[in-house]
């Protein structure tokens, strides 16, 4: 799937964003708390783009399966997600998407207690992507373009699963038309 409009992310997010995916949350709660975090942290815009949609293969997922979703294999939901977007938005908000599932392998290797603070849902989907990073796996991963972006963007994917916040994808549509555009 490659979108060529905005609103055909809308329309995705609309079709299956209220879909919990393994973890208490929906998919759309999941996002834009992610979404808020970037805020937060006086990210760019480019990265507030990238936390809204990073899981957005799991929507791509959930359409091309009918809306069944699997569990015992890696969908690389990262990759198509990543793709995905091609068309619509700069490899700036791609790149951490494509990167976050290896960020979180990396995190795994690099940071004590990172693996113990993982949702039993991040720790099972860690098996089917590969488990921590090797050591060799590390180094090609710091030395890769994006790096940086990709660990901001896992930290606030393992920090927005708050069931209390809420939010929609429409109060970031401003962010995601201006950007763009660019």
């Amino acid at each position: 799937m490659k979108f060529s409009s905005l609103k055909e992310i809308s329309d995705l997010f609309e079709k299956w964003g209220s879909h919990n995916y393994a973890e208490a949350i929906t998919q759309t709660e999941h996002a834009v708390q992610c979404a808020k975090l970037a805020i937060a942290s006086n990210s760019p815009s480019h990265l507030v783009v990238a936390a809204l949609l990073h899981d957005i293969g799991h929507l791509i997922d959930l359409e091309v399966n009918d809306g069944k979703e699997e569990f015992q294999i890696d969908t690389e939901h990262e990759a198509s997600g990543a793709r995905s977007l091609s068309s619509v938005l700069p490899a700036s908000v791609r790149l951490p998407i494509a990167l976050h599932v290896e960020a979180k392998r990396w995190l795994c290797a690099q940071q004590e207690g990172y693996l113990e603070s993982l949702s039993p849902a991040s720790t099972h989907s860690l098996k089917l992507q590969g488990g921590p990073m090797t050591k060799d796996e590390v180094k090609r991963f710091e030395s890769m373009p994006g790096f940086a972006d990709a660990i901001s963007l896992r930290q606030w994917d393992d920090t927005g699963k708050n069931e209390e916040l809420g939010g929609t994808i429409e109060d970031f549509h401003h962010i995601l038309t201006t950007y763009a555009e660019k």
